[in-house]
């Protein structure tokens, strides 16, 4: 029998119809719990919908399991992408969520997430089971089950491996969770992969110089824009970094525990959008890793790059209804804000970016990638492509040194090599993080303003609402002489004003590009 947790209370009237009314905008938001039958599905599953008596709303997946329920195997809950409504808050559950969607309990557990997070265990899960209904160790089980059910579905691999790849720390325990999650033992899970295709994957124990390699479909609502997306990654590819192939693939240096992977994401194979919202689509990537312990935090890496947790209705919904996005929005539908693959080395490049094209930023970058790569542990390395910049590295170089070897003004190398000692020395620009304190600990770096600490926001700490109000682009597509007319203009965009910044970004260096002699 189901049982009692701590969740929190939604509007039940409101989700019901939701429910009713298979509305799939709904979808990764509520999900709703049939008491009758134990199962928790999609408020778009086309079964026959329950007697109200029979129902409950719960506001996560991990809470529908905590509660006692297991997945529809009709509707696929598991199977939907995340949602970025965490990433609009600044509350400690929300940080909270960020970083076990990042993988912090696998690699620190509950003790060292709470310590990150400056609280006690015991006041962490009791936030948490107050607004989610599920403790950390329950979100962090349903994370791996989710990633093993999906690696189940699309590769060749032993389900002992898969069992490792998705962060499990037996083959007991992944049976367990599964059974748990699915009620189903995943010896019994269908293969091969998703919509008949064929399961895709390369065996475990492979030599050094035959990496892991797993081609997976990675979810996502659609529209997806595909082109604009890839347009976006290209021009702000670091040389050393990424890479675009013949065939209009591009690959990209993420960086693991186990040392540099590298994603390589076939935009071609991406699926026209002929859906309607709340529909799902899918981007094919190939992941070459240094080991299949490294499945898990690369996924999330590229699933960050790409921003494939969007939710692009929702994003319409609340832009659309100012005249001046309106007409974006229907030329770039699904234009997503593409994330850092990497806090550090993004700031880093931020400072090497001020006041220089992209093409010379893209250049300085790419030295120093080359010139201060960071550890890789042996066999970790990815031919052809460099680790992530050190900020250790950088911060123990001499100002003098930093310009001759980077080509930069010492100003600039003074700044740079600032706020690489900040990095070393603990601050945290990540998706986890406190926003306010990392903007005010950025504003203190000599050199570092509103323009960068804004841009560092929006690519590295994730926040959806970050709005560079002084980028002269931004002011002269929103035809303003002030960073405070800006502001003023954007406060109704509230919480996506970096999906508007996107948008403005990309229609006027389009229109700048149509205007140039060919």
């Amino acid at each position: 029998m189901p049982t009692e947790t701590a969740a929190p209370a939604l509007d039940f009237d409101a989700c019901y119809r939701a429910a009713s009314g298979r509305d799939a905008r709904w979808d990764g938001r509520v999900y709703l719990c049939v008491t009758s039958t134990g199962i928790y599905c999609r408020p778009s599953c086309p079964a026959r919908k329950p007697r109200q008596e029979n129902c409950r709303f719960l506001p996560s997946a991990a809470a529908c399991v905590a509660a006692g329920f297991r997945a529809c195997k009709r509707c696929r809950p598991d199977a939907l992408p995340g949602t970025r409504d965490w990433d609009a808050r600044s509350d400690l559950v929300a940080r909270a969520v960020r970083r076990i969607r990042d993988g912090a309990v696998d690699a620190v557990g509950v003790a060292g997430l709470a310590a990150e997070l400056a609280v006690s265990e015991r006041h962490l899960r009791r936030m948490l089971l107050q607004e989610i209904g599920a403790s950390p160790l329950q979100l962090a089980r349903t994370r791996r089950a989710h990633a093993a059910r999906s690696l189940i579905e699309q590769t060749t691999l032993p389900l002992a491996d898969i069992a490792f790849a998705a962060g499990f720390g037996s083959v007991r325990q992944f049976g367990d969770s599964m059974r748990e999650e699915f009620g189903i033992a995943p010896s019994r899970l269908p293969r091969p992969g998703i919509d008949g295709a064929d399961a895709v994957g390369a065996p475990a124990g492979a030599a050094s110089d035959e990496r892991p390699r797993l081609a997976l479909r990675l979810r996502t609502r659609a529209p997806f824009a595909a082109a604009a997306t890839r347009a976006f990654l290209v021009a702000h590819a670091v040389p050393g970094r990424d890479r675009s192939d013949a065939d209009g693939a591009t690959a990209h240096a993420i960086d693991v525990p186990g040392g540099t992977a590298v994603v390589h994401i076939d935009w071609a194979g991406v699926p026209p959008d002929h859906g309607t919202a709340g529909t799902m689509t899918w981007i094919p990537v190939l992941l070459s890793l240094p080991g299949l312990s490294d499945t898990m935090p690369a996924i999330q890496a590229v699933r960050r790059l790409l921003d494939l947790d969007a939710d692009p209705a929702q994003i319409a919904d609340a832009l659309g209804g100012d005249p001046r996005l309106r007409s974006l929005l229907i030329a770039r539908p699904g234009l997503r804000l593409p994330g850092a693959r990497d806090g550090a080395e993004f700031a880093l490049g931020t400072v090497l970016g001020q006041q220089i094209s992209l093409a010379a930023a893209r250049t300085v970058q790419g030295r120093l990638a080359a010139a201060f790569p960071g550890r890789v542990a042996p066999g970790g390395e990815a031919p052809g492509f460099h680790p992530r910049p050190s900020p250790e590295r950088v911060a123990a170089t001499d100002a003098e040194e930093l310009r001759a070897r980077l080509g930069l003004t010492r100003a600039r190398a003074e700044t740079l090599r600032s706020l690489a000692a900040a990095l070393a020395a603990g601050l945290d620009i990540g998706p986890g993080a406190d926003r306010e304190r990392a903007r005010r600990e950025l504003l203190e770096i000599r050199g570092i303003g509103p323009w960068s600490v804004e841009l560092i926001a929006m690519r590295a700490l994730g926040d959806p609402d970050a709005f560079p109000a002084g980028d002269l682009i931004l002011r002269r597509a929103l035809d303003v002489r002030g960073d405070r007319e800006a502001a003023r203009l954007a406060e109704p965009w509230r919480p996506f004003r970096g999906y508007a910044t996107q948008h403005l970004w990309a229609d006027f260096l389009e229109s700048v590009a149509r205007k140039e002699p060919r």
